[in-house]
């Protein structure tokens, strides 16, 4: 009755996917619970899920990583999710999926040797520093600035919603250098315990419990020269050419959350009884279970398309935005049909769906909320008027 989909990943990938999801089966689920209420992840399982090969997945050997391409942790990341791991903690122990790129590919030998190869080991853990309590999704709009002072950048303002950033022993600081809008953005590695920025508030969420997110604040923060990310002022190209791995890494997680909540509940469907007969000898239950199905099906074929075209070099701005919008609204109704079919149980804290249920309703919103990314969608599709 178990629905795991393999179509669109190749042998090598079905089988990472396989030995993923049966890791996490083994060495995460036990301890779900736990993780939910202590709200984090702890540091250990960083190493433990590096040690079996799982953590450095598709960044390349040259600066840490086990190789592998978009399509290889895609599939590791679909076997965490088949086997039931949170959206919390899917993020903590993920989260230098978003905080490395940036400085693996455009950062120093020093930065590279420094941060990336120990977080990929397992021995750090990064974060990723962009969105501010006054520009969310607007990444051009952000006020953080850092001003040049002899070796030393010195940084002032506040970053809001940042993923693990509490356990985090560094964060990439997205920071004002020029006041040239999207053209006057720099990428500065901040370490932990640098005198002036602190995790000022531990956040509480309705969901991905596990994940600790804060709020960071920076007076006059000193950081040498050298922690500058690539080029100055080149911070927003450098955090756009992230964008469509990360929103196809979102619409996986929607989809992903769909394909968990459909097993369960299909399971559940079938065992529960009432009025004398299984729940799934009702035919309006077998009809919910058939569109779960299908809008799972469409966004997983949807998603891994354009992850198809953007491996192949095209250019899927717009279609990862639509792809990400199709997969997380997907996750949210199959998530919401979960609850319905699973009656009083489904609104319960020790029923799995429930916690799927708050995770995913975040992804509508994280990546760039789906308004924003329609119209980016729309503009970039040609649908919008013509600027005068």
């Amino acid at each position: 009755m178990s629905w795991s989909p393999t179509s669109g990943f190749n042998e090598d990938q079905i089988a990472l996917k396989q030995s993923a999801k049966a890791f996490a089966e083994r060495e995460l689920m036990p301890h779900m619970d736990d993780w939910e209420r202590a709200g984090e992840v702890p540091r250990e399982i960083q190493k433990k899920v590096a040690q079996a090969g799982l953590l450095a997945v598709g960044f390349p050997e040259r600066v840490g990583g086990d190789g592998g391409n978009l399509f290889d942790n895609l599939a590791l990341q679909e076997g965490f999710m088949e086997a039931g791991v949170s959206g919390g903690a899917l993020t903590a122990i993920f989260t230098h999926g978003i905080a490395l790129p940036h400085i693996a590919r455009n950062g120093s030998q020093e930065l590279i040797d420094t941060w990336v190869k120990p977080t990929l080991a397992g021995d750090l853990i990064g974060s990723l520093g962009i969105t501010e309590p006054g520009a969310g999704s607007d990444v051009a709009g952000i006020t953080t600035r850092a001003v040049r002072d002899g070796d030393e950048w010195v940084i002032n303002g506040a970053k809001m919603f940042i993923s693990s950033s509490v356990r985090g022993d560094f964060v990439t600081v997205a920071c004002r250098t020029a006041d040239t809008g999207a053209h006057g953005i720099s990428l500065i590695v901040v370490p932990k315990g640098t005198p002036g920025y602190t995790v000022s508030r531990k956040l509480d969420k309705m969901g991905w419990l596990a994940s600790d997110t804060g709020e960071l604040s920076f007076v006059d923060v000193r950081v040498p020269i050298t922690n500058l990310v690539g080029q100055e002022n080149h911070g927003f190209y450098y955090i756009a050419d992230q964008f469509v791995t990360e929103r196809i890494g979102l619409a996986l997680q929607g989809y992903g959350h769909a394909i968990r909540c459909l097993n369960l509940t299909a399971e559940y469907v079938a065992q529960r009884t009432a009025f004398g007969k299984p729940l799934n000898a009702n035919q309006v239950v077998r009809a919910k279970l058939v569109e779960m199905r299908r809008q799972t099906e469409v966004a997983r074929t949807y998603t891994l398309e354009v992850a198809r075209r953007y491996a192949a070099g095209e250019s899927v701005v717009a279609e990862a935005c639509m792809a990400k919008q199709t997969a997380v609204e997907a996750g949210c109704w199959v998530a919401d049909a979960a609850v319905q079919l699973h009656g009083g149980m489904g609104y319960m804290r020790e029923t799995e769906v429930e916690r799927h249920y708050r995770d995913v309703r975040l992804l509508p919103i994280g990546g760039g909320a789906t308004e924003v990314l329609t119209d980016l969608a729309a503009r970039l599709l040609g649908y919008a008027p013509d600027k005068k």
